[in-house]
């Protein structure tokens, strides 16, 4: 890196602004190229800081033309500009100042601030993108009540957008309009939002518990107004169940979401004016998989609810991050839950945890929920921040219940709102509104690493006590060499030897608790005993997975084949089997050839001729853990042996369940049935989908006729895609005419050409990097457009193992080559896709001398970004 270290900004630093601002006038010129923005502030010292201070406001890549104080122009001699600031030593403690700045958005690659997308003009300012359009204290806790006016040419920007209540419009001279917009909420400006350009829109509107009836509006291109209507099913669904959940109305005229192409994120909560990634809102059954509908129903309800948790109470400094984040995607996460299959939904937010969050815990870019220090705020959007947060939150709800939460969440939204606040406010307005101690809690916050229980039992079938002792501890992570004790919510029943569920009864109580309770472990090590116990039980732990820990609890094979088939809690079913499956993959690590397990093929049997009513969750239990899981599980993860295995035990599994499978499938495949979203329509869907992967291991006539068959004739994309990718992933013979044939249908639809770009970077088939390489040499293919990268390179390093990992190093040299030339045009892109190499001490020590040389070669790189320097310095660095 050719400038000097970057300096880190740590939370012990933080000092209150010296300077509030009270209201802003913004003034937007707009053009592509050049754009004029002038804003007027009102802006008071903070009565609680002490004394004068120069006012520090922040810039980057402004063209300051002029500059008044009170309505006098400011003398060069009276402020200084530095590259990234502007400093004014001497102000009044109350006053206006008045700055004029010119902008180049067509020139701004990195989609912070305001730039173009196709030809839209649109912003996005979290976290810190708001000082790329004008000067102003760019921090959360300074809220001003924003007024705005835009001004463009009516032909190319008939429609300008941004945040509250449109108040002014009306057209100009010279071909050009305006329009006036004031929200009557002071906000944080990483909330501002502007989009201007040609749209077309789908209106609705709704009407809250009170009374008030509320205008609904997407925007998107004129081509894609045909897939607008479910996110606006979405919207309507979200705004009410958080009336419903949490009391929670829509306090705005309005509410508009923007579909934008170029978009680093998945969308963006700026206050009644959401930006979305369009893969986000846009969907119909031809261009948009189940899977698509899942996000879009999540991703709308996440930025809505933001309204509240976010908007309305906002965040002291960006350490507090997860206090907006971790805290909606646990509300996303209760919302979709409740739309649909609730243990199959938990079931996929674990899985992502486990598969990928953990790792992050165990690695160099470890960090606790609220981090401590950042070089750059944007590579803090992590995993641990935003599902260990909402695990976190979960926690909280377990321990307090479900009345005790939403008494906690009143508290909070009374005594905070219209503030911006920390983690411990929100955990004290918890521990208030139930009067409990929730101190030892903020541990969570503070403490980086994914904590482990160890279990011991023990049955005493003369006195029918059962002893239950849990023992926990933390591996150390970086700059946090010992943890406290952390408070363990422990959900768990236990199970006779029939199955059936046993009353808990924990000594000392005068009667039995029910069959399920939380328990919870705040010690280093404790013991609790159950009563009245009338035979050895098995225990159902960690139930809905009550806290983001690991077990450490080894079992009998048969205990585990026993709670895969009985328990009546879905996580600990689908736990069973994974962890069985898992057991009994990796133990034939150095075998010449995979055996089948009995139990695995005989439980496989039984859901496929008896399929729980749960379409989706019996697909999910037939579903073999993912080459990343059985990875973790190993001290030194084997790239090769892995794949070898998952990929025989699939193939036994096939042969010797073949005709079950055929059944399956026939019985759940239909191919006439209108597209239809129930969640039993998806459960079939699904499950004939896994039963044609297995089916296609045979690699018979029979089996490849079939999968040729669903992709010429499905009606919906869910099945066509699911086709698509068995071909691409098998010696199938039609695959190049297949792949051929979908780009031609589907090439002028960008989000679904994104997925044909992915099944091919994700093909284990060989010859998986000059396949790559094609198509980073494809003409589709841009380093500018985000979900375009994101399908090539970002699914090659993440989830396609056995070529990104190949020992000759070849994949990572890829990788970085790429994240060299993106990093000049969007280093928070780059930064985020550089992280699979900061993993390398998991590997064998060939592939470690592979990816450090990569990650060296990174740090050597002249001009290299803050975000691209932290993640590769970080992941160097000697723990």
């Amino acid at each position: 890196m050719n400038e000097a270290t970057p300096r880190p900004v740590r939370l012990e630093d933080y000092r209150p602004p010296a300077y509030l601002v009270d209201r802003i006038e913004l003034d937007f010129d707009l053009e592509a190229a050049t754009t004029v923005v002038k804003s007027r502030l009102q802006l008071r010292r903070n009565p609680q800081t002490a004394g004068a201070a120069p006012l520090v406001l922040d810039g980057e890549e402004l063209k300051l033309q002029a500059i008044r104080l009170d309505g006098q122009p400011l003398p060069p001699d009276r402020y200084r500009l530095e590259p990234d600031r502007l400093v004014i030593p001497e102000v009044p403690a109350r006053f206006e100042l008045e700055t004029e700045v010119q902008i180049h958005p067509q020139a701004n690659t990195r989609l912070e601030g305001l730039y173009v997308s196709k030809d839209l003009l649109c912003t996005q300012c979290e976290a810190e993108g708001f000082r790329r359009i004008t000067y102003f204290p760019d921090r959360p806790d300074v809220m001003a009540r924003f007024r705005v006016t835009l001004r463009a040419d009516k032909t190319r920007y008939p429609v300008l957008l941004s945040n509250g209540n449109l108040i002014a419009q009306g057209d100009l001279e010279d071909g050009q309009h305006f329009a006036t917009w004031e929200d009557p909420f002071p906000k944080p400006c990483y909330l501002f939002a502007l989009v201007a350009g040609k749209l077309a829109k789908q209106t609705d509107t709704y009407t809250t518990a009170s009374g008030r009836n509320v205008l609904l509006e997407i925007y998107v291109e004129p081509q894609d107004l045909d897939k607008c209507a479910y996110a606006m099913e979405a919207l309507k669904r979200a705004m009410r169940w958080d009336e419903e959940k949490y009391g929670r109305e829509y306090d705005l005229d309005r509410y508009m979401i923007v579909a934008v192409s170029h978009f680093n994120m998945g969308a963006m909560e700026n206050k009644g004016l959401n930006l979305f990634n369009a893969q986000y809102v846009l969907a119909k059954p031809e261009t948009a998989t189940d899977a698509d509908y899942d996000h879009i129903l999540a991703v709308v309800g996440h930025e809505y609810f933001h309204n509240w948790t976010g908007n309305r109470i906002t965040l002291r400094d960006w350490f507090q991050l997860s206090l907006k984040e971790g805290l909606t995607v646990f509300r996303e996460q209760q919302f979709a839950a409740d739309q649909g299959s609730a243990g199959v939904r938990r079931i996929e937010d674990v899985n992502l945890l486990r598969t990928r969050q953990f790792p992050e815990d165990e690695g160099p870019l470890a960090h606790p929920v609220r981090p401590s220090v950042y070089l750059e705020i944007n590579n803090f959007y992590t995993l641990t921040v935003y599902e260990k947060g909402a695990e976190v939150v979960r926690m909280l709800h377990t321990l307090l219940g479900e009345e005790g939460f939403r008494r906690g969440m009143d508290w909070y939204f009374s005594r905070h709102d219209g503030q911006a606040v920390t983690c411990e406010d929100f955990v004290q307005a918890l521990a208030d509104a139930n009067r409990v101690d929730l101190t030892q809690f903020l541990r969570w916050y503070t403490q980086a690493g994914t904590p482990k229980v160890t279990v011991h039992t023990a049955y005493d079938p003369l006195t029918k006590t059962f002893a239950l002792t849990l023992r926990q501890s933390c591996p150390p992570t970086p700059g946090q060499p010992h943890k406290e004790p952390f408070v363990i919510p422990i959900r768990l029943g236990l199970l006779g030897q029939d199955g059936w569920e046993l009353p808990l009864k924990l000594q000392g109580e005068r009667a039995p608790g029910g069959t399920c309770r939380v328990l919870a472990l705040t010690q280093i090590e404790q013991t609790f005993v159950f009563e009245d116990v009338p035979e050895p039980p098995i225990v159902s732990l960690l139930r809905g997975f009550s806290a983001p820990v690991k077990l450490d609890y080894p079992r009998p094979r048969a205990e585990l084949d026993f709670l895969w088939r009985h328990d009546p809690d879905p996580f600990v079913r689908w736990d069973a089997a994974q962890t069985l499956i898992s057991d009994l993959l990796l133990e034939q690590l150095k075998g010449a050839r995979f055996q089948l397990d009995s139990r695995l093929k005989e439980g496989f049997r039984a859901l496929l001729t008896e399929p729980l009513e749960d379409l989706s969750y019996t697909a999910l239990l037939l579903t073999l853990p993912e080459e990343d899981y059985l990875a973790e599980q190993l001290p030194v993860i084997d790239v090769d042996g892995v794949h070898r295995v998952r990929e025989e035990a699939k193939q036994a599994l096939a042969e010797a369940l073949a005709e079950a499978f055929w059944g399956g499938y026939r019985r759940h495949h239909r191919p006439e049935e209108a597209y239809d979203l129930s969640s039993a329509a998806i459960g079939r869907r699904r499950l004939k989908n896994v039963c044609l992967e297995y089916l296609a291991c045979l690699g018979t006539d029979a089996a490849r006729a079939q999968v040729l068959e669903q992709f010429d004739k499905a009606c919906n994309l869910t099945d066509q895609l699911a086709a698509l990718k068995i071909i691409a992933h098998t010696p199938h013979p039609h695959q190049s005419e297949c792949l051929e044939r979908f780009y031609r249908r589907w090439r002028e639809e960008p989000l679904v050409i994104d997925k044909w770009f992915a099944v091919q970077a994700t093909s284990p088939l060989p010859g998986g990097l000059e396949r790559v390489k094609a198509l980073l040499s494809h003409p589709d293919f841009d380093l500018r457009y985000p979900n375009r990268v994101r399908a090539v390179l970002g699914a090659f390093a993440q989830r396609n193992p056995i070529h990104f990992h190949r020992a000759d190093g070849a994949g990572y040299r890829l990788l970085t080559e790429h994240l060299i030339a993106l990093d000049r045009l969007n280093p928070q892109l780059a930064a985020r896709l550089a992280q699979p190499l900061a993993a390398w001490r998991r590997h064998d020590s060939t592939r470690q001398q592979h990816m450090r040389a990569e990650l060296t070669r990174l740090l050597n790189t002249p001009g290299l970004s803050k975000d691209l320097f932290e993640i590769a310095s970080k992941a160097l660095a000697v723990t």
